[in-house]
């Protein structure tokens, strides 16, 4: 099975549209399929890392902002106007067709999706928005509260939908991981390791306000992305206390594992925590998050942060809504949804 993602990471979008992408293929890989990776070639791309976990990868190159459109509202995250991707995704993929394209984007829609028929038999769009129309044979969302209803008159009747926490892509570690985390959580007395995951990029250095106002009684782990722009600044301030900084972590299951509760952005990390039962103060840090983040304070699995001293003061004085926050991320998601999704295409 050959199959194709087009997909980016940049200091603006972060970089959990690559992770969750890197997720599937090498669970494809370890099935036989034959993978590639189309990315345009922004700051902070992580086209390495793709190349380095073993996959091909096309670089496209970014074009000035006179050279972007503005259809959609993410349009500017593109680096190129729809028309020009697709035209340069054509030029890549003019060999033999594709078993499977895989766009995960907030800035293709269907535009870009008829443009690129030629070249595939079929298509899946990885979704979180459901803001426009697609043209695709099989549409991914993977968040808490999604519904069927959210896609009406925005995909083809014969669309096969695949939506909800049980389709997350996550790793198989998380899986793995997960009884023994939960027991784990059952047996936990009282709160000491807390896990700081503000996202890939974290450019509102939000990380180091938290780390100002917590006290020097926890044990406390602070994961950066492979190219923070504050990253220094967070190595300095954690000199000589009870601070470790991790940059690039490739153990973040084993790390959750370890953390009694996690202050930390929404976006797809939000499912690795409910995997393991790990409570969560939560930051909205982009606007696209916000949905995901009410549905977890909803489910009683999050607490959105408005002032951490007091949440946390709240968490750490209340185990009984500790324990409670555990259980109910833990029934959210079983860390199996790369085998689904997997399994699905093929």
């Amino acid at each position: 099975m050959r199959v194709v993602f087009r997909v980016d990471a940049s200091l603006k979008m972060g970089i959990g549209h690559v992770m969750r992408c890197l997720t599937l293929t090498q669970v494809l890989k370890e099935n036989g399929a034959d993978v590639e990776f189309i990315c345009r070639k922004h700051e902070g791309s992580l086209i390495d890392k793709i190349r380095s976990s073993g996959f091909i990868v096309h670089e496209l190159k970014v074009f000035e902002e006179t050279k972007v459109d503005n259809k959609l509202a993410h349009s500017h995250w593109l680096g190129a106007t729809q028309q020009q991707d697709a035209d340069d995704c054509i030029n890549i993929l003019k060999a033999e067709k594709l078993d499977w394209l895989i766009v995960d984007h907030y800035a293709l829609d269907e535009q870009w999706q008829k443009r690129l028929k030629p070249c595939y038999e079929k298509l899946m769009v990885i979704d979180d928005l459901a803001d426009k129309f697609f043209d695709c044979d099989v549409l991914l969302n993977q968040n808490l509260g999604v519904q069927i209803e959210d896609y009406k008159n925005k995909i083809r009747n014969n669309c096969k939908l695949l939506l909800g926490c049980n389709y997350a892509l996550l790793r198989p570690e998380f899986s793995n991981l997960r009884e023994r985390a939960l027991e784990k959580r059952k047996n936990t007395i009282a709160i000491n390791n807390i896990l700081i995951t503000m996202g890939g990029n974290d450019n509102e250095n939000i990380t180091y306000d938290i780390l100002q106002q917590l006290d020097g009684k926890y044990n406390i782990t602070v994961v950066l992305g492979g190219s923070p722009v504050h990253k220094d600044m967070i190595i300095d301030y954690a000199e000589g206390k009870n601070i470790k900084v991790i940059v690039d972590a490739d153990n973040i299951a084993e790390l959750m594992f370890e953390a009694d509760l996690a202050i930390g952005a929404g976006g797809s990390t939000s499912w690795e925590r409910c995997c393991l039962g790990l409570p969560t103060l939560l930051y909205i840090a982009a606007d696209n998050q916000r949905l995901i983040a009410e549905n977890l304070e909803k489910m009683g699995s999050v607490k959105i942060v408005k002032n951490l001293g007091k949440d946390l003061q709240v968490i750490v004085n209340n185990s009984s809504l500790w324990k409670s926050m555990s259980k109910n991320a833990s029934t959210i998601c079983d860390g199996l949804g790369a085998n689904k999704v997997a399994k699905y295409l093929q």
